[in-house]
């Protein structure tokens, strides 16, 4: 059976450059792997066949010879060293782990060219901020104190003692990871004698251990703009846990809540104010004085006749918006008392007005004529 063109087999085009190639074996290594076509008895074959075509194609000499001869320049020992392209374990191998770092490097922390970094950057921090609506309303200027891992200062933060420098991992030659043959799968695990940092310090710092940084409380001062609302988060940005071995600091994130206050409601940037007022003050009209968050003091109309949860609007006195220059609005919400432990006088005084009002409850009149029609229907 004639053999199938190296170029078709990958599904690339005659004359592809090598990542257009790379990428196409990937691709076929994805759907052809043996481990997830167990129902298909050809994968293996196709698979193999793949990693043949790779072999060959990656090679810039044997792409060339390919190019000018087909199968033919590898047969016979033209160009090929005797040896048949993808023939062996130990070349499959080498072809796929050209692109194993494609397929799994991220899950395995790194890609293969070169030593990993070995300074890491430190975890963000998370910091819960309690503060008052009247400091929501103003802004203000807050110190905390936080718990974090901070760069070491005996060995600025290399983790060697002395000024040494880590030495290269003799395990892992630097790389972080190591790979074992497992068949003819490649298995790539993080290197057991650095723990992937890809080197090792002979005289670890006496201070950190080698880890280059040491748990510190430290103080920060934290700008907190007016109108912040429960769950506003502020970054402060590298404040975070120090990196190990001298790598770049995480950044420390503000969560910002906002306590409940006695007095007033929020609604974003509008608050709400319940306000208790008498009978005679609600049926007569009248002022009353009413506190607003800036600490300040506004007097307030109050209709006569007005029924409770009736509203009233201060405008400009809510709270100030997060973003922009606008500000809320303040609603007052009359709460109408019904006087409690009255004296014999009082209870006179109000039988005679309930006898004298009478008509003036309209609400109250109109209610009870339509009771009375539901009555009269229901005994028809």
């Amino acid at each position: 059976m004639a053999k199938r063109d190296y170029y078709e087999t990958l599904g690339v085009a005659k004359g592809a450059d090598a990542a257009d190639i790379k990428k196409a074996y990937r691709q076929k290594a994805k759907e052809l792997h043996p481990d997830r076509n167990a129902d298909n008895p050809e994968a293996e074959a196709q698979f193999k066949e793949a990693n043949e075509a790779y072999e060959v194609l990656k090679d810039a000499e044997k792409k060339a010879a390919y190019d000018r001869f087909g199968h033919a320049a590898f047969e016979g020992g033209m160009g090929g060293g005797g040896r048949r392209p993808g023939g062996g374990q130990g070349d499959f191998a080498s072809a796929f782990s050209d692109v194993f770092d494609d397929l799994f490097g991220d899950m395995m922390g790194g890609g293969r060219g070169g030593a990993r970094n070995r300074a890491t950057r430190g975890n963000d921090l998370r910091y819960n901020l309690r503060i008052s609506l009247e400091d929501a309303f103003s802004g203000m200027q807050k110190t905390i104190t936080v718990p974090a891992a901070v760069g070491c200062g005996s060995c600025n933060g290399t983790g060697a003692e002395g000024g040494s420098e880590p030495q290269t991992c003799p395990t892992c030659n630097g790389m972080g990871k190591v790979r074992a043959q497992q068949g003819f799968f490649t298995v790539e695990r993080t290197c057991p004698t650095c723990n992937g940092m890809g080197q090792t310090i002979k005289d670890p710092c006496t201070t950190c251990h080698g880890a280059g940084r040491v748990e510190k409380e430290k103080s920060l001062s934290v700008n907190i703009p007016a109108g912040v609302e429960t769950g506003t988060r502020i970054r402060l940005a590298s404040e975070g846990e120090a990196g190990m071995r001298g790598g770049p600091a995480g950044d420390l994130y503000i969560f910002i809540e906002v306590q409940d206050h006695a007095l007033f409601e929020r609604e974003q940037t509008n608050l709400f104010c319940r306000v208790p007022v008498s009978i005679a003050s609600a049926a007569l009209g009248g002022e009353i004085e009413v506190p607003t968050i800036d600490g300040g003091r506004s007097r307030v109309k109050i209709p006569e006749g007005s029924q409770s949860g009736r509203q009233m609007r201060l405008r400009g006195k809510g709270m100030p918006a997060l973003r922009g220059n606008s500000t809320g609005d303040m609603f007052i919400e009359l709460a109408v008392e019904t006087p409690v432990n009255l004296t014999t006088r009082q209870r006179e005084i109000l039988k005679e007005f309930d006898k004298l009002s009478e008509e003036n409850n309209p609400n109250g009149s109109k209610f009870f004529k339509t009771v009375k029609g539901f009555w009269d229907s229901m005994k028809g």
